[in-house]
Parts: C-alpha cells; sequence; structure tokens
C-alpha cells in the first residue's frame, strides 16, 4: 500500500485537489454568481488560482459568463484579481498556488451608469 503525506494546508478528496478558500466577487460579480453573498467560503477543487478561475466560470457564474471569464480561463478584462488583499500581479497571477485560508477576490471595475 501506498503511503501519501500531505500539507496541513491541502486535502484530497476522491481524486481532487481540495483546498477551503474564501471568494469575494464584488463590482457587480456577485450579481452573476450563484454565491449567496458577496463573501462565500468553499473547498473548490483547483490548485492554482488560473484552475480557479475556470471553475468558478463553469460552476458559480449562472449567467453572462463572458463577464468574468471566456471559456478557456481568460478573465475579462477589467476585472481586478486580489490574492490576500495583493494585486495578483505581484503573486504570480494564474500561476498562484492556493493555500488553505487564502482570500481570493475578484472585483469588476467595469461598471455601467
Amino acid at each position: 500500500m501506498r503511503e501519501h503525506k500531505f500539507s496541513s494546508s491541502s486535502l484530497f478528496r476522491g481524486w481532487w485537489f481540495m483546498v477551503l478558500i474564501t471568494l469575494e466577487f464584488g463590482g457587480g460579480l456577485d450579481a452573476i454568481t450563484s454565491a449567496k453573498a458577496k463573501t462565500v467560503a468553499c473547498d473548490v477543487p483547483a490548485k492554482t488560482v488560473g484552475e480557479l478561475i475556470r471553475w468558478i466560470r463553469r460552476h458559480q457564474v449562472r449567467e453572462r459568463h463572458e463577464f468574468f471569464a471566456s471559456g478557456d480561463g481568460v478573465l475579462r478584462p477589467g476585472v481586478l484579481v486580489l490574492v490576500n488583499e495583493v494585486d495578483w500581479e505581484l503573486e504570480g497571477k494564474m500561476e498562484y498556488v492556493l493555500r488553505e485560508g487564502d482570500t481570493i477576490a475578484f472585483i469588476s471595475t467595469l461598471h455601467g451608469g
């Protein structure tokens, strides 16, 4: 039998890598997601922010998917991403490895008016 060692910051459940993070949606993105609040704690089967974006588009955005990201996970221009309150560009953007307890915020800077 093979022995697996896991860090305290991640768990494998079934075939998926799962991590408990907090998602925040603002600037109107909260209106197109299935989240009942602007801030939601959830287990996600993603290792990186890039995988997280594709997962959110498939499983959390309930309408107007293109307002969040394209089908291949490219964010719409004007969506600001913060990783633990820091601009994701300083954290490695799509390659940032998610850790237990992270807060990832998606804020649309484009508003109608």
